[in-house]
């Protein structure tokens, strides 16, 4: 009689949270030590992003809006340049193997992983003494050579934004106990619309189809409005000019900007937005806003692409630049 050693702790656990997570017939269950994306005639776009406690959620945030946090700040790049959703592979640095923990985060990770038709395809877990990070490369299809860049913004192009700017960076301020906090502290509903915003992004997936037709360039806004259209212009050499009472603000945000608990300038480089900044022909935003009518996303036009190789312009409702001391966030 053979006696098998039983599976290690990192198996049961991988087995007990992820398996069943695994749907794809190219996981194989988990099993392997790698898994099979099959492509029939696309590109394979690939993008990878880390979410460290402490850093981008907070130790007490709950588990289910971390793992969600994780995976669609990813599903928010596959969006911008226009792929479809085909599977992710997860990295888990862990402190400490808490049942509750893991089980809230698999239930959040798996329930996003249906929703938005990305199933998990493997990974790794590991220990750390901290802090936990959550490592997600997630993988999407594009027809061949149709992924939309950031490097095909043109002049005469219309800068639009999906969604609204800067609830998320209010919702950390709100968590941390900032001026937002004190300012909203008789107003339940919009405290939690922000913190939400700030712990489960809206990736806007639902569009990645109409962007690769109808964009130029296009990312998704994660470090600030302001720095990541410098970046997008920058690396299309071109500048922009951009209306500030334009751009989308929530009514709540709007109220703590008139109170002054908050400034423009921390709306729009604050980060965590995770909404589509794309540039579009003048022919393409029709349709485009047609598509985002439709898709309940609203898609709102902010200014336009010029010719020039300076930071992009920001101007307020009287034609003043407005001079930002800091355009996004930065890890260094």
């Amino acid at each position: 009689m053979t006696n098998r050693p039983g599976p290690s702790g990192e198996d049961s656990l991988i087995a007990r949270y992820f398996k069943p997570l695994a749907t794809d017939p190219g996981a194989f269950g988990l099993v392997d030590d790698a898994a099979i994306l099959k492509a029939a005639g696309e590109d394979i776009v690939v993008t990878t992003d880390a979410i460290v406690e402490g850093v981008h959620f907070l130790p007490d945030d709950p588990p289910d809006t971390v793992a969600r946090k994780a995976l669609r700040v990813n599903l928010s790049d596959l969006a911008a340049k226009g792929a479809t959703t085909a599977g992710f592979v997860l990295t888990l640095a862990l402190c400490r193997a808490d049942d509750a923990w893991l089980s809230a985060f698999a239930h959040g990770l798996g329930e996003d992983a249906r929703s938005f038709g990305c199933p998990l395809l493997g990974g790794d877990t590991v220990s750390t003494p901290g802090p936990l990070t959550v490592s997600i490369t997630a993988f999407g299809r594009v027809p061949v050579g149709q992924m939309v860049q950031r490097t095909g913004a043109r002049p005469g192009d219309q800068v639009m934004v999906t969604g609204t700017i800067g609830d998320a960076a209010i919702g950390l301020d709100i968590l941390t106990g900032g001026p937002a906090a004190a300012a909203l502290a008789g107003n339940d509903a919009a405290r939690q619309m922000l913190i939400g915003r700030y712990r489960v992004p809206q990736p806007r997936n639902a569009l990645a189809d109409v962007i690769r037709v109808h964009a130029t360039g296009a990312m998704d806004v994660s470090d600030g409005l302001a720095g990541d259209l410098t970046k997008l212009c920058a690396a299309s050499r071109v500048s922009a000019v951009i209306d500030v009472a334009r751009i989308p603000i929530s009514v709540a945000a709007q109220s703590l900007l008139t109170r002054r608990a908050v400034d423009i300038e921390a709306l729009i480089s604050g980060g965590d937005d995770y909404e589509i900044l794309c540039t579009v022909p003048e022919a393409g935003t029709a349709t485009l806003a047609a598509a985002a009518a439709r898709a309940g996303i609203a898609l709102t036009p902010i200014g336009r692409i010029v010719e020039g190789t300076d930071a992009p312009r920001f101007l307020d409702g009287e034609g003043r630049e407005l001079p930002l001391a800091r355009r996004s966030y930065s890890h260094f």
